[in-house]
């Protein structure tokens, strides 16, 4: 059993199904926080899951019950010390598998809920350790121990995997074109992740703009395509991917002028359709906006068995009319005159 660290808003619905692209068996444990069953490489290309540990235990949210849970856990042997295999698997809680490392501990009062002091925490957490024979490291340790406080639960966990987080490296005003309204990177990355990006997986926006979905889902391997009905945003986004996705590790791209209702794909071409609609008060169509996203839902339906759609409204009833199962629509606040509907669809594969 596996905690997860999130880093979502609200009630973290968002970042839990971003980490069930990566994990099995995700379940919410408290705010901030949530269990896996099992991992994936994929989780260091996750953006709303900071940590996965490998679970100790979970205890009240003080720094007491902290130690108490830790020092109840299964202790090392002087066998396993020395190098000698452990008989306790990786993942399985108590201490690290190999003894001989470094640690150190790191505290984090999620959310601000639970009002314990990290630095009594780390400090009393970290003296367990040291008694049972530790070697401490503070600034470059082989494993590290997370003790999480949340709402009314502490999870103990030593992290076995972390994610990148290097989105501000990416910044829309960066890039080599930019436009206003462009979508933060973080968001953009746990968007096509829920769409199905990964290596192998191809994924198409019929709305591309400029292009920060489908850099996101190339960096963590997909292979993209992008439409759009203007052709200096087909440009201006093929130039930004070639900026990020000339490389290593990314995927292949292409961007191409096309109506996002009969985009010029064959059927099910691709794994995942991502888009940002247009929304009502921004775009130039506001009275063609119903048909415009209608007819771009249905189209998706032809391309992928997944979708993920942004919008400044929910467009649920005309998902379900195109054919779509709404699997879950995420309102996220943007600013006070703005909210983010997040409508995550299928055709019957659930998420």
């Amino acid at each position: 059993m596996y905690v997860l660290e999130l880093a979502g808003q609200g009630d973290d619905e968002l970042a839990r199904y971003e980490a069930a692209s990566a994990c099995t068996g995700v379940e919410a444990l408290a705010p901030g926080l949530a269990t896996a069953g099992a991992l994936t490489d994929r989780v260091e290309r996750l953006a709303f899951t900071r940590t996965a540990s490998a679970l100790v235990g979970t205890c009240d949210p003080t720094v007491e019950a902290a130690v108490t849970l830790l020092e109840s856990a299964p202790k090392f042997d002087r066998e396993g010390e020395r190098g000698v295999p452990s008989e306790r698997p990786s993942g399985a809680g108590g201490a690290p598998r190999d003894r001989e490392g470094t640690v150190r501990v790191r505290a984090r009062d999620v959310q601000a809920l639970a009002g314990v002091s990290t630095r009594d925490a780390e400090r009393a957490l970290g003296g367990v350790l040291s008694d049972r024979g530790y070697e401490v490291d503070l600034d470059a340790p082989d494993h590290e121990l997370r003790a999480l406080f949340s709402d009314d639960v502490c999870a103990l966990g030593w992290v076995e995997r972390r994610s990148a987080r290097d989105f501000t490296e990416r910044k829309p005003t960066d890039r080599p074109f930019f436009q206003p309204g462009s979508m933060d990177p973080m968001l953009a990355r746990a968007l096509v992740n829920c769409a199905g990006a990964r290596e192998g997986a191809r994924i198409v926006d019929p709305m591309c703009g400029t292009g920060g979905l489908l850099l996101e889902a190339g960096l963590v391997g997909a292979d993209v395509l992008g439409l759009d009905a203007q052709w200096k945003m087909v440009r201006g986004a093929k130039q930004n991917l070639a900026a990020y996705l000339d490389g290593e590790g990314t995927g292949e791209y292409e961007t191409v002028r096309g109506d996002a209702t009969r985009p010029p794909v064959r059927d099910d071409v691709a794994d995942g359709v991502v888009f940002d609609a247009p929304y009502g008060r921004q775009s130039k169509v506001v009275g063609d906006l119903e048909p415009l996203v209608g007819g771009a839902l249905a189209a998706a339906r032809d391309v992928a068995p997944r979708a993920v759609v942004v919008a400044d409204r929910s467009w649920a009833a005309l998902a379900r009319e195109a054919g779509w199962t709404v699997e879950t629509v995420i309102e996220r606040r943007v600013h006070g005159s703005l909210v983010r509907y997040l409508h995550l669809l299928h055709d019957g594969a659930p998420y």
